[in-house]
């Protein structure tokens, strides 16, 4: 497969009373053309902001990448200025963000929203960019398209906002999609309906999606494969056929037992106990440690690297014992 994406070794802190706070860790991770890679994790684990650093948005905020390469088709993209950055986003990589509402302009109507970005990355002359802009509205199920291109994001639900974000995102048909969390703010129904339309877009353009959630429910539908961050690092890695039988690593065996199930509504909902920890105060060894009911005493020491195990990747000691002696836990 064709990679579009590769992050070697990306760190990211923020600066704090002139401290800098690094929340990503060496982060590693690959996106390939027609690929849909899960990044999933729970909140603080470190997923929108390896968004943010691949983007380059983090000039705004006390953020700022640390060490790494973000290289897209052979460009590392941390090397860019901002005017060279402002010709890859849009038109090359795209990016949905979680609330629709918050990331369109409130005192600009739609349709010249939309047109600014077709203009700038396909120079379009006005009349042919809002032909354009109908006609991708229409493409991912919006009726009176010419009606809404004259409207206000207010006017609109959060779902048709949400469809109206990502004919944004597509308008210039790019190689690469970066999803955080497009589907959070929506109900059932319509997540479904958006999870559908993306999915659908994908298959049809062949571009590779990085889709970033806490939902491995979401995962399962629509991903090929599977990355789980916590505390900005990469704790496994594998295909998601095998995420639900062969997960190795405890922190994802977590998240999956935290799913509900249908007939179950009578038991208690399983949750890991503790929460992420704070980048001011991160544990010594491997940092699911002080959660995990397999610890042992080199997790409290040592971190693991990350090692290799039947079906990917995965940041655990366990793997290595297992290796070893044939180990496995319970």
């Amino acid at each position: 497969m064709e990679q579009l994406l590769k992050i070697s070794n990306l760190e990211t802190g923020f600066s704090n009373d002139g401290n800098i706070q690094k929340v990503l860790h060496g982060m590693n991770l690959e996106v390939n053309k027609g690929e849909i890679v899960g990044l999933v994790g729970e909140s603080g684990s470190g997923k929108s902001v390896t968004s943010l650093s691949i983007m380059q948005l983090l000039h705004d905020t006390p953020g700022k990448v640390l060490a790494g390469e973000v290289n897209y088709k052979g460009v590392d993209l941390l090397s860019l200025k901002e005017a060279e950055m402002r010709k890859y986003r849009g038109k090359e990589l795209s990016m949905i963000f979680q609330e629709p509402m918050t990331s369109l302009n409130p005192v600009v109507k739609i349709g010249k929203q939309m047109m600014e970005i077709i203009m700038l990355h396909l120079k379009y002359s006005k009349k042919k960019a809002k032909a354009h802009a109908i006609s991708i509205l229409e493409s991912v199920g919006i009726p009176r398209a010419e009606d809404i291109m004259r409207g206000y994001p207010h006017e609109l639900s959060g779902g048709m906002l949400q469809r109206v974000m990502i004919a944004m995102q597509i308008s210039c048909h790019p190689s690469l999609l970066i999803a955080d969390e497009p589907t959070t703010a929506l109900d059932v129904t319509i997540q479904a309906q958006i999870l559908n339309l993306l999915k659908e877009i994908q298959e049809q353009s062949n571009m590779g999606v990085l889709f970033i959630t806490h939902d491995l429910g979401v995962v399962s539908e629509i991903c090929d494969r599977v990355i789980v961050m916590y505390a900005g690092r990469v704790m496994e890695e594998l295909s998601v056929d095998k995420l639900f039988e062969e997960a190795s690593h405890p922190y994802t065996k977590g998240l999956i037992k935290s799913i509900p199930k249908i007939g179950e509504n009578k038991k208690k909902l399983f949750s890991i106990p503790g929460t992420v920890p704070s980048p001011r105060n991160m544990p010594k060894g491997c940092k699911f440690a002080p959660r995990c009911d397999f610890a042992m005493d080199i997790c409290i020491q040592e971190e693991p690297e990350l090692f290799e195990s039947n079906y990917g990747k995965s940041r655990c000691w366990l793997e290595a014992k297992e290796k070893e002696v044939g180990y496995e836990p319970g």
